[in-house]
């Protein structure tokens, strides 16, 4: 790991985000991190308040599409690594209204890469790491195998489309003007700080307020989970040692049909609550438009180029979420 850092995180006060704001403060090794949010519905300050009290640590809220406000910061941090975790990532919210997603998905990171070039350009040393999703990939059948880095990209909502052109353009951005590049595409993420509108979160709430569980379609889609703290050390793993231009993969291997999931949410949240029958909750209801059947990702490139494995176990960490919900879903809510 390289010493003298200066850090940006874009998207620090998100889901994902924070996670790794507290998971670099764990490391250590750098100068300074600049935590940059613009604090939309799904970010806010309260998930990383702990961090801001460290020395090294501050935070500025901006739009990572605001090409002044992102030259200036730049300019004045030098940052020598981005993370760039900021964008719009909720699929429902795609199809009902695009042009956010557009905007911050595409617009951001092209306006991240600019930043980033310049320094580049001047001679200063930088790395830049995008974070993105295995929805770029498109939809994979049943007995289709796994996602791996060279699959062809096929997008099937507004946003696994903003983020398959993000992807391409970070690429662009290192074959046309040798910048320092690496990127990551990750399946589907649990854990403490997200946003109430994702399935897990939405059904650990309403099993603890008797309410519906909504499951689109059958429940039949299936989906690659993986811990957030596992994703955090693959994100500094490739950080840290990724060769430059490559993009690594990151999954666990752990797939689950989206009705057995729920299910399983029921039977945790019974034994926490001693509630009883909450599968008598779920609901199904009309699938969303272009809804992709099956995510599955091969992380072996992760695994045999960089060591990474991921240090967790699914059945603990799942069990912790749900305890973890239980506890600071009114707090999350209000915010």
């Amino acid at each position: 790991m390289n010493v003298n850092q200066r850090l940006i995180v874009t998207g620090g006060a998100g889901f994902i985000g924070a996670n790794l704001v507290h998971y670099l403060l764990e490391q250590g090794g750098f100068d300074q991190l600049v935590v940059v949010d613009k604090l939309t519905y799904a970010g806010n300050k309260r998930y990383i308040e702990d961090a801001l009290n460290h020395p090294n640590v501050s935070f500025v809220q901006a739009d990572i599409a605001d090409m002044s406000a992102m030259q200036k910061l730049f300019s004045e941090v030098k940052p020598t690594g981005v993370y760039h975790l900021a964008a719009e990532s909720h699929v429902d919210r795609s199809i009902t209204g695009p042009g956010e997603f557009i905007q911050t998905n595409i617009v951001g990171t092209f306006v991240l890469l600019e930043c980033a070039r310049a320094l580049h350009q001047s001679g200063e040393r930088i790395r830049f790491l995008h974070v993105s999703t295995d929805e770029v990939f498109g939809e994979l059948e049943s007995d289709d195998g796994f996602f791996v880095e060279d699959t062809p990209y096929n997008p099937s909502s507004p946003y696994s489309a903003s983020k398959a052109s993000s992807d391409h353009i970070v690429r662009a951005y290192h074959r046309t003007y040798g910048l320092d590049v690496v990127l990551t595409n990750c399946s589907n993420n649990f854990g403490p700080y997200q946003y109430p509108e994702k399935l897990i979160p939405v059904i650990i709430r309403n099993i603890r307020d008797r309410k519906p569980l909504p499951v689109y379609g059958e429940g039949l889609n299936i989906r690659d989970w993986l811990y957030v703290e596992d994703h955090c050390s693959a994100l500094f793993t490739v950080f840290n040692k990724g060769e430059t231009g490559r993009s690594y993969n990151v999954g666990t291997n752990n797939e689950w049909r989206n009705i057995d999931l729920v299910k399983l949410l029921c039977k945790l949240v019974d034994e926490e609550l001693g509630t009883k029958d909450s599968e008598g909750l779920i609901t199904f209801v009309k699938d969303r438009p272009g809804h992709d059947l099956r995510y599955a990702i091969d992380a072996s490139r992760l695994k045999d180029e960089l060591g990474w494995e991921a240090g967790t176990k699914f059945e603990h960490t799942m069990r912790f979420t749900v305890r973890w919900y239980l506890e600071n879903l009114e707090k999350i809510w209000e915010m």
